[in-house]
């Protein structure tokens, strides 16, 4: 019940101002909005495209940028060629959730070190990198063209937060201590990607359905134990 005031109390101020916004809005603008919400709602978002699976190839042909006082660029390819990797597609660096999923990835470190796979993540912009850092256990390329985010580039706007689950991962979120700010681009969805030494290839591929929709930690593990490390050290 606590939370469903909340959810209440969050829509009120975000969306309406107040609760006689509905009453100047009229009855077919209620009616309106209501059927926005339920839209929005629906276990499959009509308002954000449906995820095309990367390659190999494709994802290989990235180029990075490495951050810090030696910036040098890169192929994506180097990040797994050895050793394979988890890599986080960063939504936005600021969004408290982003913060969240960053931190149950790095959760994962101690087994992926003990398998010798390194944990990596690419944001799309410089804005919010060094705040976000302290969040996740490794190392952050930007990622330009915004490769991993594709094929297809998916967008979810407005419609995301109306979305009571995302209201709710929001709320839960900010119990727990993780803050965030309103900094960036934060309309592009994200994902993680575990890949194969090699051409073992893509392993497991989670894409955001919505804001807060994180990879399931047990299904990325599961995958990366699965990679084909060699003894070769795994740094650049």
């Amino acid at each position: 019940m606590f939370i469903l005031n909340e959810i209440s109390l969050w829509l009120e101020i975000s969306f309406c101002g107040s609760m006689g916004a509905f009453t100047k809005l009229g009855l077919a603008g209620a009616v309106a909005v209501v059927g926005v919400g339920i839209l929005c709602n629906l276990p499959v978002n009509p308002f954000v495209k449906r995820p095309e699976k990367a390659t190999l190839d494709y994802l290989a042909q990235t180029k990075l940028r490495t951050f810090g006082s030696d910036l040098k660029e890169i192929m994506a390819s180097q990040l797994w060629q050895k050793n394979g990797a988890v890599i986080m597609a960063v939504r936005r660096p600021g969004c408290l959730l982003c913060r969240e999923e960053a931190q149950e990835l790095s959760s994962l470190k101690p087994q992926l070190d003990d398998h010798g796979v390194p944990l990596y993540a690419v944001v799309h912009e410089d804005l919010g990198v060094a705040e976000f850092q302290p969040f996740f256990k490794g190392e952050i390329f930007l990622d330009k063209e915004r490769r991993f985010y594709g094929p297809v580039e998916r967008t979810m706007l407005f419609s995301g937060l109306l979305r009571l689950s995302v209201i709710k991962k929001i709320l839960d979120t900010r119990k727990k201590g993780v803050d965030g700010n309103m900094k960036g681009e934060g309309r592009i969805l994200g994902g993680v990607f575990v890949i194969g030494s090699g051409d073992q290839g893509i392993l497991y591929e989670h894409r955001e359905q919505e804001f807060g929709d994180y990879a399931n930690t047990t299904e990325v593990l599961n995958a990366a134990l699965k990679i084909e490390t060699s003894k070769i050290d795994s740094k650049l």
